[in-house]
């Protein structure tokens, strides 16, 4: 499919108003206009084209992406809703309930202010916590409004209302309201109101009863930034972003989801069709960079999968919101506090996820699963750490134990593992179905990504790529073998070599950092082109470093070999020798594909974005 701009089903419900036709350009001969359905496959309001097919019969599931296929049916719903009078005090409800007792969906929506006149404003939820004869006496009394919040509200404003959530439009508020693809309401209050036909509406009490949640309502907006805009609100039916554009802005359409545009404010172009006040468009997914111009304010709903990925170090727990697309949208950490013993660590990620969770509006089924990388030997299949000696653990289900706090599917995996993942999938070598990476810091951890899936080994215990012996009863390793690549090219490494440099030679400018004590792994590249020791301590090391990765080049052929940890700070100092040697040695030479050496790019989001991507 092309960009298409969108023609609404308009509604003419009895509390409606008339700037839908008169100033959002909405062409119908309904009067009221209380709603128009911008974007629709329901059945009581399609979507349709200029040539008056629905949307429904053009898009393909390509059109509408990747991430539309989880559902039985499309998930959103996008409405502009002209509030001339108050409407009923109602509420959805969850998707659990209304599939035993509808056949239906349920429905959490969001309300966008688009305009609101002066003391306009929308009741959302209970102010106090209230029991259920309290809220049954106040639908009796008429007396309901007394107990709910009065929110309010101006034009830039957005509320999330969660299924099962009290709530009521008021007069004056012009909406953009978005939704899961369902119209089941249950109606608890209308102020003794009566439709066309003079019949007060049908009220729904004792389905409502059954369903409201009955806690005091906190209101706490969103307040992130992405690339793309402020986001507005997050579920796994829809995701709102706010687009301004003053000049030019771009935007990719992915082939995960595709783009709902509605024009809330000005004019303007989307890849050159004029947009107007109140129009939307859809972008197919998979149609790639969309060009904005003009003076325009957009609301862009599309489709994304949320996850939950976790860090697990020995003194930190990270932790974040990461999307389908490797966007950390929110991230924290929290203290670890290993010595509470493992099922404390458990305790304290789970809080974290289940914070993080919260604060962008996610409940347990909005989210894919939790991610973990983990230091030590883990059996991923199993979710099981074997031995994690930062830990001091021994045979502990991690993975079983973080799940039944959060309610969430969990997989996990060694930390350098994740890190690799990460950086494969979201780094320095996304779009390479083949990556190895070396991590030299302490030690040299790395992992394999092979035709795009985590290499592990046997229970998760295999990519143990620093433990390769490259020298014969070489240094000795902290594994307990000799001349292993970490003996020779991790950061550890390198700050030996460097002071026995300079215990050997007491001419080494390479005092002048302060003394054997102040050595770091720096010191020596600092020196390198004033100090022929220092200069003999970068080149072995880099032979040693070029030996392990053409070992790893011969046995898995990568696109590409990651250099992670602060030693490759240095760059092409460290990557055009590195990769020079490789091209010389590698079997084959030219005769075979090519292996490039790159340098990691994620830094220390790389295993919160690779425990992600476990889920992925």
């Amino acid at each position: 499919m092309e960009i298409v701009k969108l023609y609404p089903e308009c509604k003419d419900n009895i509390w409606g108003g008339v700037q839908l036709r008169e100033k959002y350009g909405k062409q119908t001969e309904k009067d009221p206009v209380a709603e128009s359905w911008e974007l629709s496959f329901h059945k009581d309001g399609p979507t349709r084209l200029a040539d008056g097919r629905t949307l429904q019969e053009v898009a393909s599931s390509a059109d509408l992406g990747a991430n539309c296929e989880a559902f039985p049916f499309f998930p959103m719903l996008v409405k502009l809703i002209d509030a001339k009078q108050d409407l009923s005090v109602q509420v959805h409800p969850s998707d659990s309930y209304a599939l035993e007792h509808e056949d239906s969906f349920g429905k959490t929506e969001m309300w966008y202010i688009v305009e609101a006149e002066k003391g306009a404003g929308i009741y959302l939820g209970f102010k106090r916590a209230v029991t259920k004869e309290e809220y049954e006496q106040a639908i009796a009394d008429h007396t309901l409004t007394d107990l709910l919040n009065f929110f309010e509200v101006k034009a830039g404003e957005c509320y999330f209302i969660p299924s099962g959530t009290i709530h009521a439009i008021g007069s004056g508020c012009l909406i953009c309201e978005i939704q899961q693809n369902s119209n089941l309401t249950y109606r608890v209050y209308d102020y003794g109101r009566k439709d066309k036909n003079g019949n007060e509406r049908e009220l729904h009490v004792e389905k409502a009863l059954k369903v409201t949640a009955l806690d005091g309502y906190t209101y706490n907006p969103l307040s992130i930034q992405t690339e793309q805009g402020e986001l507005l609100g997050l579920s796994r039916y829809f995701t709102t972003t706010s687009v301004r554009v003053s000049g030019q802005k771009t935007l990719v359409a992915d082939k995960n989801s595709f783009k709902c545009l509605t024009c809330v404010d000005g004019a303007g172009e989307i890849d050159g069709k004029k947009v107007a006040l109140g129009d939307s468009w859809f972008v197919p997914a998979g149609y790639g960079k969309v060009i904005l111009s003009g003076d325009m304010h957009l609301i862009c709903a599309e489709v994304r999968k949320y996850y939950v990925g976790i860090d697990l170090g020995g003194t930190f727990i990270k932790g974040g919101i990461v999307d389908d697309l490797g966007n950390i949208i929110l991230e924290d950490k929290t203290p670890t506090e290993s010595e509470k013993g493992a099922e404390g660590v458990a305790k304290n990620i789970a809080a974290l996820a289940n914070s993080l969770m919260a604060r962008v509006g996610l409940n347990k089924d909005d989210v894919e699963g939790l991610g973990m990388g983990v230091p030590g030997m883990i059996d991923s299949r199993a979710g099981n750490v074997i031995y994690s000696n930062n830990l001091k653990w021994q045979d502990f289900r991690i993975g079983k134990t973080v799940s039944s706090l959060t309610g969430l599917k969990v997989k996990i995996a060694n930390d350098a593992n994740v890190a690799a993942l990460g950086e494969a999938k979201f780094g320095a070598a996304k779009g390479f179905e083949n990556v190895v990476m070396l991590t030299l810091g302490t030690g040299v951890g790395g992992g394999v990504v092979a035709e795009g899936v985590l290499m592990e080994g046997n229970k998760g215990a295999g990519a143990e790529l620093g433990h390769m012996v490259i020298v014969k009863d070489g240094e000795q390793c902290t594994c307990g073998r000799k001349g292993c690549l970490e003996a020779y090219a991790s950061a550890t490494a390198l700050i030996r070599d460097t002071k026995r440099a300079m215990e050997a030679h007491k001419d080494s400018k390479m005092w002048e950092c302060g003394g054997l004590d102040k050595v770091t792994g720096k010191v020596v590249f600092d020196y390198m082109s004033v100090d022929p020791y220092a200069k003999a301590v970068v080149d072995g090391y880099i032979e040693a470093l070029a030996c392990g990765i053409t070992n790893l080049a011969n046995i898995f052929r990568p696109e590409t070999v990651l250099l992670g940890g602060g030693v490759c700070a240095q760059g092409d100092v460290l990557v055009k020798p590195l990769q020079a040697i490789l091209d010389k040695d590698i079997f084959a030479g030219e005769l075979g594909p090519k292996v490039t050496i790159r340098i990691a790019e994620l830094g220390n989001s790389a295993g919160l974005l690779g425990a992600a991507a476990l889920l992925m």
